[in-house]
């Protein structure tokens, strides 16, 4: 039973007793109505005032019976709402409790600021990815609904210093700035990247002249989910099948597929071998989509069979997580590198 349900039915059995006083005392020594309801409150209650009239035998009797029925009945209802408050509370406060402690041993995780709409898609991709993300959101109601799903969560301003060191931001990887304006996303770059010179930053930017804003405060990238949403938009009736296409590949069913980059280690077994030796798609199920050479700025897209995998090239490929994590084992390519070698498709 929930403590709304709890608190109704304390209420109903109130109101019953109160109602069966009343009646009583009304038959047994023909009382008015105010009469018999201050009769019954001062018996419910046992506070001891003086009866509004000459008690009978079988008024006696009938006030024992009521004091008996509402302290039995009343009073464990009343307990169990009070211990449900109590016990609420007291869960709340060690979840959080153990929410923190769990949050402090986070290292290399990534900050979400803001759980609104955007935030919450961010917050999913990120839990598909399995890596550890923090949340960071001002609103109770939120925040609450995000612990009894397990998340690490943080209620707070997140453009407070306090409320990033809360989170770890001096350990954490990345941080995504998702608040509903842009001066908390400028305030809030502004401060992480003070906190962490090494962060990587992604902003919302909800204005087209905050992009630079953000940039300036120390953000490494900024998207504007309103321009995305509108090229898309343009794209799905300009070029409809491209854009099934992509969805296809990015959104397979329930299985989202990564576009990566692994690179060759010098430990590996696959370096100095080409493409066609290698045999990426049999073994691993990629699409190998381009290669960065080592001594070369520019990606090669599209490589040939004959193309020869060196020591510190670096591949770029489509598939699912266990797909690139079996191309990393045989690159022996860890894959904690910076974010900016790192893409996505979503």
């Amino acid at each position: 039973m929930s403590r709304k349900d709890r608190v109704a039915v304390f209420i109903f059995a109130l109101v019953l007793i109160v109602l069966f006083g009343v009646t009583g005392y009304r038959i047994l020594l023909d009382l008015s109505f105010i009469d018999a309801l201050y009769m019954t409150i001062i018996t419910i209650s046992t506070v001891g005032y003086a009866e509004v009239s000459a008690m009978t035998p079988q008024a006696k009797l009938f006030s024992i019976v009521l004091i008996i029925i509402s302290l039995g009945s009343v009073g464990y209802m009343f307990t169990r709402i009070v211990s449900s408050l109590m016990e609420g509370d007291i869960r709340k406060a060690i979840r959080r409790k153990m929410m923190e402690r769990k949050i402090s041993d986070f290292n290399n995780h990534y900050i979400l600021c803001g759980a609104g709409e955007t935030g919450w898609h961010a917050m999913k991709r990120f839990q598909k990815s399995n890596v550890n993300l923090v949340v960071i959101d001002k609103d109770e109601n939120v925040v609450a609904e995000l612990l009894e799903e397990g998340v690490p969560v943080i209620l707070g301003d997140a453009t407070l210093d306090e409320t990033l060191l809360r989170a770890g931001i001096e350990r954490a990887k990345g941080l995504i700035c998702s608040l509903s304006k842009d001066a908390d996303n400028v305030f809030t770059v502004l401060t992480a990247r003070e906190l962490n010179k090494n962060l990587y930053i992604v902003s919302r930017a909800i204005d087209k002249t905050s992009h630079d804003k953000l940039k300036r405060a120390g953000a490494n990238n900024t998207i504007s989910p309103d321009e995305i949403g509108g090229s898309r938009m343009a794209a799905l009736m300009l070029r409809p099948n491209v854009i099934s296409f992509l969805d296809i590949i990015t959104h397979a069913g329930e299985v989202v597929l990564d576009l990566e980059d692994v690179l060759i280690c010098d430990s590996s077994t696959i370096m100095n071998q080409t493409l066609r030796e290698v045999r990426i798609p049999e073994k691993t199920g990629l699409i190998v989509l381009a290669i960065k050479k080592n001594n070369r700025k520019k990606l090669q897209f599209n490589p040939h069979s004959d193309e020869v995998l060196e020591v510190g090239d670096t591949m770029i490929v489509l598939g699912t997580q266990d797909q690139i994590k079996t191309l990393r084992r045989l690159a022996c390519d860890k894959g904690d590198r910076s974010h900016e070698k790192k893409h996505q498709l979503d």
